[in-house]
């Protein structure tokens, strides 16, 4: 392989989501260091020329980039291998660690988890970190979005099949009355509206979403503009259509590390569940497979457990 092609197949191995370590070591490796000065000077945005100095040093946010790709594939390996109580408990801990951007983990482990996975979750929350799940979101959080996201993280709703018609049709007509008085009350201070969608079963639930949909014209995850209240009602009603979302923004080149982080989290939490269902979701929202739309932006290691973990849908 000539130098230019090498050149551009290592350019490749970083541009992605994680490292491709196979060109990395079957090239990189060998290169001497008058070809790997070539490669530094011919990178600019990954290296600066000091001009006084006559050598090529390392951006700082180059390093840190590179740091973060490389683990990309460790960090799926240890969630992968967890148990999922312990996974889901770290996983909250860190998005409370990072604040409100990461809330919608938050609601993503309360509202896509069954009664049983979120009490496991809390359980294994009270083995590591020797508080609640509840009085650490709780104490954490100061803002309007803590009488929400308390209620959810503290649920354990029913899984039955029975569901009341008429009880959905008139809550589908409460959460329409709290959205057209929005103005008056906000929504996130609606005692009302935070009592259904925190404990009702997601089947009811579902219910709900059908006959707003009949009153209003509109479903009702539209009609919200509370990003949490949002995810809340996309994650209990249509979570394949919210992972899909989330998947395909995480998948995007230029979105920052948080971001990407989805990508892993969604696809290790979904392989055993619905990662079948998401698939199927994803391909007819974009058009795109999802293993093609991964196959082209992932990279080495991380791509093939990736791959390897969509397939057992």
């Amino acid at each position: 392989m000539a130098f230019n092609q090498e050149l551009e197949a290592i350019t490749q191995a970083f541009s992605g989501h994680g490292v491709d370590e196979k060109s990395l070591v079957t090239i990189l490796g060998k290169w001497d260091p008058q070809e790997r000065e070539s490669f530094r000077k011919n990178t600019p945005h990954s290296f600066i020329e000091d001009h006084e100095r006559h050598f090529q040093r390392c951006d700082d946010h180059y390093v840190r980039l590179l740091k973060h790709e490389f683990v990309r594939f460790k960090n799926a390996v240890v969630l992968w291998t967890m148990h999922p109580w312990e996974r889901d408990a770290r996983l909250v801990k860190e998005a409370l660690k990072k604040g409100p951007s990461a809330y919608g983990v938050l609601v993503e482990v309360a509202c896509t988890r069954s009664s049983e996975e979120l009490l496991g979750a809390r359980k294994a929350y009270h083995s590591l970190f020797d508080h609640s799940i509840e009085e650490d979101v709780a104490s954490h959080i100061h803002g309007i979005e803590r009488k929400l996201l308390v209620a959810l993280v503290s649920a354990y709703r029913y899984e039955g099949s029975k569901v009341k018609d008429d009880t959905a049709k008139s809550e589908a007509k409460i959460l329409s009355n709290a959205i057209k008085n929005v103005h008056k009350k906000p929504i996130n201070e609606d005692d009302e509206v935070i009592r259904i969608l925190a404990t009702r079963s997601k089947l009811h639930l579902q219910a709900v979403y059908k006959h707003y949909k009949e009153i209003s014209g509109k479903n009702l995850d539209e009609d919200l503009d509370d990003l949490r209240f949002k995810e809340t009602v996309q994650c209990l009603c249509t979570p394949q259509i919210y992972f899909s979302k989330v998947l395909n923004a995480a998948l995007r080149i230029d979105v920052d590390k948080n971001t990407k982080k989805s990508l892993t989290r969604v696809i290790v939490t979904r392989a055993d569940i619905d990662i079948k269902d998401i698939k199927a979701e994803y391909h007819n929202l974009y058009e795109v497979s999802l293993p093609q739309k991964v196959e082209e932006v992932a990279r080495g290691n991380y791509k093939d457990f990736l791959l390897n973990l969509i397939a057992r849908g």
